[in-house]
């Protein structure tokens, strides 16, 4: 029987997860000599490579002195926590990636947090002690700092330190005498991860991930807690309802290098992955037919953000999409639910509005993004957080939002956000930035990060994770300006634009189609204004001297997905295709506008 260590590592966004893991892949020697392969291998979906960040956790496995050792990568963006609680299951220790200049960040503390209260053992990886500034002495000591404040036991906070650079393929117990290679770490996991337990009796595996292929269907993957796996055995699906369905492996594989190997039988303390399932869900358990023992289901911790999906009903549905009816839409949103965690959808009374419910922005844009690019046309509602009511009293979700900013603008960071009931609790100099940290309420970091970068020229890193629900907070000042939207529908002209420039910005060029109700900018004002940016130059056969000359035009304002979410109001929907991205009022139609807003008022 060979031994297996299985290990997750874990860090914040960008910290260098997945490059320790190519080097890792490459130090084990997977490839052929002559093989190409690209940098970060694990980052394989389309969404991932562009954004430069960690998605879906993966697992791939490298041999190095007769040992199989099994690494989980996984996010680090708290956001998309729900699969971090997942995979974290099926390890027996982590490794704790940090950057030597940044130290202990927000989502650090939340994946740390979540792995000691699962009692594995922690390798402290000091990264990028390449870099300038660096502080790697002061890293480590913030390291002890967060793990005992977090509750670490004794054997945890003795947790061995490696120093180095993943870029650069060297890690080693001192930073200030650099190796030639990854091997130390590959030594320091086989010393001090223990060895995967392997008990005997009923078998039980847990699915806590899941693939699909074409040819096979659904594949459920999970770690073999107890027992042996066979396959073509008759076996029992227990569920969340607590109902047992009898079902029968058809295979069984195990992960080998980046690909899986096909085998008879998986022993406990394996990462294995099972066909033949088919109809089972994350956190069921794989158990003996005949005296069936479930284990306990994992916990998610639950979502803090709120959208409306709904179909596409603008004057341009159907021109870019493939999938536009609310069937469409609601079987991708359920398919969604059965493997991502975090996330839940809610039907409402109507049959083509949908409630998402998930962990923040970004957690609910990349569904939206994903969705898009698979061909959806969909529109969503402004973000909402959830509140709860709490021993009678009214809580919303709070954050602790991380903003390092150069020390001449820390000021106008400090007054967007007390504005946004933001309370100051850490000031400090980190380099030659400043360190802030605010407790502050999930709506008021809801369209802030524009303002921030704004005011700081872009120069401003901000993070944040989630706290605690704590009680309202009081209301919090939205989006100051208002919107300018288009009087009709049809082809924007550069003459029409140029003339209202001094009413605010635009979020369209000449040349582009737009319909009534469109927001195609941001008023300079307070109020919504309606506006005509269809109308071309009258044309007579007198021509002056200086009134042909030619428009000046400030370029249009360009939203990502994300910025958009946070930007549009109450009244407003973001229309989703797979090539366009528009903002709309959710009544098309001036009269029907001011029709609703007034019946609103009245019930206000």
């Amino acid at each position: 029987m060979q031994s297996i260590r299985n290990i997750a590592i874990i860090a914040h966004v960008d910290h260098g997860k997945t490059t320790l893991v190519d080097k890792i892949i490459h130090a084990s020697k997977i490839f052929r000599e002559n093989q190409e392969f690209n940098d970060l291998l694990l980052d394989n979906n389309d969404l991932e490579r562009e954004r430069g960040i960690t998605i879906l956790a993966k697992n791939v496995s490298v041999r190095y002195k007769g040992i199989k050792i099994n690494i989980i990568d996984t996010p680090g963006h708290a956001d998309f926590g729900g699969e971090v609680e997942r995979v974290l299951k099926m390890a027996d220790g982590v490794i704790l990636l940090v950057d030597a200049f940044e130290g202990p960040m927000p989502q650090t503390r939340f994946v740390l947090g979540k792995a000691l209260g699962l009692g594995l053992k922690p390798i402290v990886v000091v990264n990028k002690v390449d870099k300038e500034n660096c502080r790697p002495d002061e890293v480590h000591e913030s390291v002890f700092d967060l793990m005992f404040n977090l509750g670490a036991n004794e054997d945890q906070l003795d947790f061995v330190t490696m120093y180095g650079s993943s870029k650069q393929g060297w890690m080693g117990p001192d930073y200030k005498n650099p190796t030639d290679s990854i091997i130390p770490l590959l030594d320091a996991i086989v010393e001090h991860i223990p060895e995967a337990p392997r008990p005997e009796g009923i078998p039980q595996m847990q699915v806590t991930s899941l693939d699909y292929s074409a040819y096979q269907g659904r594949i459920a993957i999970g770690r073999v807690f107890r027992g042996e796996l066979k396959e073509g055995a008759n076996m029992a699906l227990t569920r969340a309802d607590g109902s047992i369905k009898k079902v029968k492996i058809k295979e069984l594989h195990v992960f080998e290098g980046l690909g899986k190997l096909k085998v008879e039988s998986v022993s406990a303390g394996d990462i294995c992955a099972v066909t033949g399932l088919d109809d089972f869900e994350i956190g069921d358990t794989l158990t003996d037919a005949e005296n069936p023992e479930p284990l306990e289901r994992i916990a998610v911790d639950e979502p803090t953000m709120s959208m409306l999906f709904t179909i596409n009903n603008s004057p341009f549905f159907g021109k870019e999409g493939k999938f536009v009816t609310s069937r469409h839409l609601r079987d991708r949103l359920m398919k969604e639910t059965e493997k991502n965690l975090a996330l839940r959808v809610v039907e409402t009374d109507t049959e083509d509005k949908f409630l998402v419910f998930g962990r923040g922005i970004l957690h609910l844009s990349v569904l939206i993004e994903t969705m898009r690019r698979e061909g959806y046309e969909l529109q969503v509602g402004q973000p909402q957080v959830i509140f709860k009511e709490i021993d009678g009293q009214k809580c919303e979700p709070v954050e602790i939002l991380v903003v390092d900013v150069p020390e001449s603008t820390a000021g106008k960071v400090i007054e967007l956000v007390t504005q946004r009931k933001g309370e100051l609790s850490i000031m400090e100099p980190k380099g030659d930035l400043q360190h802030l940290e605010f407790n502050i309420p999930s709506r008021g970091i809801i369209g802030l990060r524009n303002n921030v970068l704004t005011a700081t020229a872009g120069e401003a890193i901000m993070t944040h994770r989630f706290k605690a629900y704590e009680p309202y907070k009081g209301t919090i000042p939205g989006r100051l300006s208002g919107s300018l939207i288009s009087m009709e529908t049809g082809t924007t002209t550069a003459y029409a634009i140029d003339k209202l420039q001094d009413r605010g910005f635009f979020f369209v060029d000449p040349g582009e189609e737009i319909y009534m109700g469109q927001v195609i900018g941001e008023h300079t004002r307070g109020n919504d204004l309606t506006v005509n940016v269809l109308k071309g130059k009258k044309l007579t056969n007198m021509r002056a001297s200086g009134s042909d000359d030619n428009v000046k035009i400030a370029p249009k304002i360009n939203f990502s997905l994300e910025e958009s979410m946070e930007y549009i109001q109450g009244d407003e929907y973001l229309e989703v295709t797979p090539k366009s991205i528009r903002m709309r009022k959710i009544y098309l139609e001036e009269g029907e506008r001011t029709r609703m807003s007034k019946k609103s008022e009245a019930v206000s």
